[in-house]
């Protein structure tokens, strides 16, 4: 049994706030630890339930949060930037039995401690065929696509509410409990660490390979953003036509060329954005 975990950070314990999740901070250093002890229960609970071996992708920003020297021995870890399929690098090997969310949040324009999808900001909002999109969403599109299940999604009560509507089977752990965008009732990381153990074990029954979901495209993709220059950066994407002011639409074949049209669109909305005029 091989098991992927994809892991963010604005849903791990502890965090609340930008501080806590941008590199170089005080607040960053300390939030790390936390980060790791979410990611070492899991691979626990997942080694505990029979995993054979656990990969970890980190999937916050610089993909460079996670500290290796204190992560659990059993697993291994990609880390660093820039990568095929960023958030669930890996699963396009073909050979994983099963994919954890963990750390993962609500998508932009929703009610969520640190809400967003992919961009901490510019972006209002992300649609799949209509569906509001969360990076859950658009990870387990991809998941899916290789015949991957979703076992478990840990972060705060709204990402694990969010997980109901793209991985109903998979297990849930909540981590803290959404008060606003920049605060929450937290566990305390002794109590997290079990409960992520403890989910990550049982999430191993779902651990069984599916066909892959090659036939459920094509997914036709909205992102709307906070200013209209924007809209124009993205619709610069071949494929992507600007359909409101502040609106883009494309349409893509595959789960895979989803994602990597979508990366492609938010590098441009990153890049187009001004520092007190966004």
């Amino acid at each position: 049994m091989k098991v992927l975990i994809s892991a963010d950070m604005e849903g791990a314990t502890g965090v609340t706030w930008s501080a806590d999740v941008e590199p170089g901070t005080e607040q960053w250093q300390r939030c790390r630890s936390m980060f790791t002890s979410d990611v070492n229960g899991a691979i626990a609970g997942l080694i505990d339930g029979g995993a054979d071996e656990v990969v970890v992708n980190e999937a916050h920003s610089s993909m460079r949060n996670l500290l290796l020297e204190q992560l659990d021995e059993r697993a291994s870890m990609i880390t660093g930037r820039h990568k095929d399929l960023t958030m669930v690098e890996g699963i396009q090997a073909g050979d994983v039995d099963g994919v954890v969310f963990l750390g993962y949040h609500a998508g932009a324009g929703a009610e969520g401690v640190l809400a967003h999808t992919y961009l901490p900001n510019s972006i209002t909002g992300v649609w799949v065929d209509g569906e509001p999109a969360s990076e859950g969403r658009l990870n387990a599109l991809v998941a899916a696509e290789y015949g991957t299940p979703v076992l478990l999604v840990t972060g705060d009560d709204r990402a694990c509410a969010d997980a109901l509507t793209y991985a109903p089977h998979a297990r849930t752990v909540a981590v803290k409990d959404h008060v606003s965008r920049y605060a929450a009732r937290c566990r305390p990381p002794a109590r997290t660490f079990a409960d992520i153990r403890a989910a990550a074990h049982a999430s191993t029954a779902l651990a069984v390979r599916h066909e892959p979901a090659t036939s459920a495209g094509p997914y036709t993709v909205e992102v709307e953003v906070d200013a209209t220059q924007l809209a124009g950066f993205a619709g610069m994407v071949p494929t992507v036509e600007r359909v409101a002011e502040r609106r883009i639409r494309y349409t893509a074949g595959t789960a895979y060329d989803t994602i990597r049209c979508f990366k492609a669109v938010t590098t441009l909305i990153s890049n187009g954005t001004e520092h007190l005029y966004g």
